[in-house]
C-alpha cells in the first residue's frame, strides 16, 4: 500500500496538478491538507472519476483536509478529539481495509503558530498536546495506524537548508520540536527518517527569494507510523519535481509504502 501526504494549498486551484500526480503515481491513499475549500465545493468529481474514493473535512478559505483511497473508506471521523469548541478543519481519519488486515489513516493539518508570543502560538502547542494524547489512546487499539500530514514542525536542525534562519519561527521552536519528540516516544516512527538519514531532503519551499531555486527548503511534511506499521515500512519518497511544475503548491507530496 502507498500511502501519500500533500498539502496541496488550494484543492481548487491546484486540481489539475493534484489529477496528473495522481494518474502518474497511483498511491493507494493520499492524505491532503489546505483545501481552502468547504466540503460542496471541493472538485472531488475529478478525482471520483480516477477510482478514487474522496472524504473531505472542509473549510471555507482556510485549513481543510481530505482523504482519497482506492479502497472504501470505513469510519470516518473528522475533527481531533479533545476540544468540542475548535471549529478549524485540521483533522480527518479512517479505517482502510485491505487483503492482508486494515489500516487507520489521519490526514492532519497542524497549526503553524506564527508569530511567537501570540494565542496562535499557544493554540499550536494545545492542538499537538491534543493529537498526543489521541495518538496515545489510539495505540491501545494494537493496529497499523499512519498520522500522515502537514505538521509545521521542523524536527531536527538537518531538516532544514538553513536552520539558523527558522531560530524565531514557530516551527522550530524547542517547544514545537519537543512535543514532536514526545509524539515519536510513544511509539511513532518517521518514516522517512527510517529509510533515509541524509540531510538535503525537504518538503516545502516558501514562493520568495527563489528558495526553490537554491533548494532552500525545510522538511515539514511526516509520515508518523505506529509500531505496527512501521514493521510493515518498505520505503518513502519526496516526489520533488513536483515543485517545479507551473503553479505548483510549496509543498510537495511524500510517499510511504508498507507490506499491507
Amino acid at each position: 500500500m502507498r500511502i501519500a501526504t500533500w498539502n496541496v494549498n488550494g484543492i481548487k486551484s491546484r486540481i489539475d496538478n493534484v489529477c496528473a500526480w495522481l494518474e502518474d503515481r497511483q498511491p493507494d491513499v493520499v492524505c491532503l491538507q489546505e483545501l481552502k475549500s468547504m466540503d460542496e465545493t471541493v472538485p472531488r468529481e475529478a478525482i471520483e472519476r480516477l477510482g478514487y474514493n474522496v472524504e473531505t473535512h472542509g473549510q471555507k478559505s482556510f485549513n481543510g483536509v481530505a482523504l482519497l483511497s482506492k479502497r472504501p473508506l470505513e469510519d470516518v471521523t473528522r475533527g481531533l478529539p479533545g476540544d468540542d469548541s475548535d471549529e478549524q478543519a485540521r483533522y480527518i481519519e479512517a479505517t482502510v481495509s485491505t487483503d492482508n488486515g486494515a489500516v487507520r489513516i489521519a490526514s492532519l493539518y497542524l497549526p503553524n503558530g506564527n508569530p511567537l508570543g501570540t494565542e496562535k502560538f499557544d493554540y499550536k502547542l494545545a492542538w499537538m498536546r491534543r493529537l498526543i494524547d489521541h495518538a496515545r489512546d489510539s495505540l491501545e487499539q494494537e493496529q497499523p495506524l499512519v498520522l500522515a500530514g502537514d505538521y509545521n514542525v521542523i524536527p531536527m536542525p538537518e531538516d532544514a537548508r538553513h536552520p539558523e534562519n527558522w531560530r524565531d519561527d514557530a516551527l522550530f521552536q524547542p517547544q514545537s520540536r519537543g512535543l514532536f519528540r514526545e509524539l515519536t516516544a510513544l511509539g511513532f516512527t518517521d518514516a522517512f527518517r527510517a529509510c533515509d538519514a541524509s540531510p538535503g531532503n525537504y518538503s516545502f519551499w516558501d514562493y520568495q527569494a527563489g528558495a526553490w531555486q537554491k533548494n532552500n527548503g525545510i522538511r515539514i511534511d511526516h509520515l508518523m507510523l505506529s509500531p505496527q506499521a512501521a514493521d510493515l515500512l518498505q520505503g518513502v519518497e519526496i516526489d520533488k519535481d513536483v515543485r517545479g511544475w507551473e503553479k505548483p503548491s510549496d509543498h510537495v507530496p511524500v510517499i510511504a509504502e508498507i507490506a499491507a
